[in-house]
């Protein structure tokens, strides 16, 4: 584990840290399986069965069980090590998408089959995304260093969830949409592989479970203040699931195309890394604890104003705005739930604010669904950002006596630390798809 550094470091000296690249770039590997998957199973499922129905069913059981039983794949990492829970996880996986492609490789496949095959795959979806983040603190103790590996880490994450479905769009022009389900399956392999036998990750075995179960009062301290990110966390996950809807339901009642609606959310992708990498090299002097609220009620106006666009361009630029808050927030929102957490339960902590996120978009798209078929859209944009303000306000209040245990320094010093599938946008074969539920994957 390296030493504090002096000054403020670069992201590049977050990348010369030992073994981070190799790490950090295996990870990225595996999970761009995760930006592919759900484009490609949406489009296999529809090619197969020629339903939207059963498609949009499909996809939402593997979401379901791939978000929901994340904490407990988390669990088994942090239990047994990277090693011993992710490779098998990894290859059960594999080959449970594989037996899913070869099932949707010809027309006519069962409904119930492709159901079945698609639930277990999501419910063996290896935590790479936890995993990752929970070796940089192996990697250094240095907060300001932490707080540039999370963010660089959202940033990249981000650019993943555009790169996905970009690949994936690629890929069927030239060979049946299952494929992309075995490229998937392919690139989760390697990239789990490569990850494990990183040697900061080889080295890593079973964390102190019983030393940890006899500390009941230090886990109940850490569950009390991962309360705060995993709150602000789905507040941001619906407000964001709601605003992929409404974009998309702006975009139509002007009468414009899909492209377009693929143009605002790019650039909103892009507003987000910026303010990711912003975050992540700015030395803060408020504590993350508290910055946390400010972020996400950055976003929650930032959607509010929307509501009053008169045209695209106008959107567009709101949505951007929304977009600086966005990487921020999910990273500070990992780092303080990795500062709550034992090390035992690190992973975990973090699979928690995960199961959040990705739980909030799901949820919000369900709802911006509902609510746009009843009321004006510039009302939907305001409540989509009221969540936001609710769930800032929510944890302002809310000022936890102690953080838990922790590794490192001190949780709120001078500089400050912080640090997921579906965002793919519908793209034309032979006739168009309908847009998943949610824009952004599992991560």
């Amino acid at each position: 584990m390296s030493a504090p550094a002096q000054g403020r470091p670069s992201y590049a000296a977050v990348l010369r840290l030992p073994c981070a690249r190799r790490t950090f770039g295996a990870a990225l590997l595996g999970r761009l399986s995760y930006g592919m998957l759900a484009l490609s199973l949406m489009l296999a499922v529809t090619r197969t069965t020629g339903s939207y129905a059963v498609a949009g069913t499909i996809t939402a059981l593997f979401g379901a069980t791939s978000v929901f039983l994340s904490p407990v794949r988390a669990a088994l990492v942090d239990r047994h090590g990277p090693r011993a829970a992710l490779l098998p996880m990894a290859l059960l996986y594999a080959v449970l998408l594989g037996a899913l492609a070869a099932a949707s490789w010809r027309l006519g496949a069962s409904p119930w089959l492709l159901g079945a095959l698609a639930a277990a795959a999501g419910a063996a979806t290896p935590p790479l995304g936890p995993s990752a983040r929970a070796v940089w603190r192996e990697l250094t103790n240095d907060p300001s260093l932490l707080q540039r590996a999370f963010s660089l880490d959202g940033v990249a994450e981000e650019m993943l969830l555009v790169l996905g479905p970009l690949l994936v769009s690629v890929l069927v022009q030239s060979a049946p949409p299952a494929a992309g389900v075995v490229v998937s399956a392919l690139l989760v392999g390697a990239g789990t592989l490569a990850f494990v036998l990183s040697p900061v990750v080889r080295d890593l075995g079973p964390t102190a479970v019983a030393q940890g179960a006899a500390c009941s009062e230090a886990r109940s301290r850490g569950a009390r203040a991962l309360l705060t990110p995993v709150v602000v966390a789905a507040g941001v996950g619906l407000s964001l699931g709601a605003m992929d809807l409404l974009v998309l339901a702006f975009a139509t009642e002007r009468q414009h195309g899909d492209d377009v609606v693929a143009w605002v959310l790019a650039a909103h992708s892009a507003g987000s890394a910026v303010g990711g990498l912003v975050n992540g090299a700015v030395g803060w002097h408020i504590g993350a604890r508290a910055r946390l609220p400010l972020l996400a009620a950055g976003l929650g106006l930032a959607l509010a104003a929307a509501g009053l666009a008169p045209g695209v361009g106008a959107l567009t630029a709101a949505v951007v705005c929304a977009g600086f808050f966005v990487a921020p927030a999910f990273t500070t929102a990992y780092l303080l739930a990795d500062e709550a957490a034992p090390p035992e339960r690190r992973t975990q902590a973090g699979a928690w604010v995960n199961t959040a996120v990705n739980a909030g978009l799901s949820g919000g798209t369900a709802a911006a669904g509902l609510l746009a078929a009843r009321l004006p859209l510039g009302v939907c944009f305001a409540l989509a950002g009221g969540v936001a303000l609710l769930a800032a306000l929510a944890c302002a209040v809310r000022t936890p006596k102690t953080a838990g245990p922790h590794l490192g320094p001190p949780p709120e010093g001078g500089l400050l630390r912080e640090e997921s599938l579906l965002r793919d946008e519908s793209l034309p074969l032979a006739k168009e798809p309908p847009r998943p539920p949610s824009s952004r994957p599992a991560r």
